[in-house]
């Protein structure tokens, strides 16, 4: 089952060659090592799209985290993955099968109120996470106390990590609510996710939250959560994130299918002074660089169009 804990053995090493640590530490990879990896699917168009589906004699590793499952298919840039011989799965004393949602925070009863800016993008790579973590910078320098979450994608430390380091004041992703990978994931089950991560973010004491939703629009889930308006109810305002001009009006037009005009465009975009031209002139929408966005007062901005009412700290 999806979440699943296995003992497996390193067979071959390929694209992945190290592995995450509990502790975010990545670990060199050698075959014959021994490794406990919970199975799960994934969707990552500049690696592998894979399915939570395990074969004794073979399994592939399709995240640094630790996922294992099926590769269907890879971009071919980059080598094969990583091969794990699965040897059984790992249980408690009582005999039951150990699965992420065992330790999974306690589900939301109660409807989330916190404000949140959702991040979202035309693909992985397009700028999301570096935005992220700015803008939850910018936030704690701005006296916010900002919870910063990923609310898709596959289990990895990568994204975690760079928000931690933003100074966040709290920070979680849906493996902590039970989940190694939302690809394939039914949607309520997603969603509930959400309100999990937004619901601890609130017994934590967070005035507003900043959540990154995984790849691009046209991804599957991503898809699902912004056209669905009980989903879209839980984002109060949005970033979005891309590379050039012609990328930004697409998105923007693609977003006012359901309904939903960013505050601001950023991500690649706004590294380069005449696309963000462009895009501003194409779309009539400011594009924030990573400076602005790490500035407090841009931060206090973009937190006041949430209609948050609550009064930050000092910084």
């Amino acid at each position: 089952m999806p979440g699943d804990l296995i003992l497996g053995r390193v067979m071959s090493i390929g694209n992945h060659r190290r592995i995450q640590l509990p502790t975010g530490r990545p670990s060199m990879l050698y075959p014959g090592d021994l490794v406990v990896l919970p199975c799960g699917a994934r969707y990552a168009p500049d690696q592998f799209e894979g399915l939570a589906e395990l074969d004794a004699a073979g399994s592939d590793m399709l995240a640094g985290g630790g996922c294992i499952g099926r590769m269907v298919q890879r971009n071919e840039r980059i080598k094969p993955p990583t091969r794990i011989q699965p040897l059984g799965r790992i249980t408690s004393q009582n005999g039951m099968v150990l699965n992420t949602g065992d330790f999974a925070l306690t589900t939301t009863t109660t409807p989330p109120q916190i404000p949140v800016i959702c991040v979202v993008g035309t693909s992985m790579n397009s700028g999301k996470t570096t935005a992220t973590a700015a803008l939850a910078h910018g936030l704690k320098q701005a006296g916010w106390r900002a919870a910063v979450l990923k609310g898709t994608g596959t289990g990895a430390f990568g994204d975690y990590n760079a928000y931690v380091d933003a100074g966040a004041s709290f920070v979680a992703d849906f493996t902590d609510a039970g989940m190694v990978t939302t690809y394939l994931e039914p949607l309520p089950r997603i969603i509930s996710g959400i309100d999990t991560l937004l619901g601890e973010a609130e017994t934590r004491g967070c005035d507003i939250a900043v959540m990154e939703l995984a790849d691009g629009v046209f991804q599957q889930e991503t898809a699902a959560l912004l056209a669905d308006p009980e989903a879209r109810a839980r984002f109060t305002k949005y970033l979005f994130a891309c590379a050039d001009a012609v990328a930004a009006a697409g998105g923007v037009a693609e977003l006012a299918r359901n309904g939903i005009r960013p505050i601001a465009l950023t991500g690649m975009l706004s590294c380069s002074p005449m696309a963000v031209n462009e895009a501003q002139a194409a779309t009539g929408i400011q594009v924030l660089t990573k400076g602005q966005l790490l500035d407090p007062a841009y931060a206090n901005t973009l937190a006041a169009r949430t209609g948050v009412r609550r009064a930050p700290q000092a910084a």
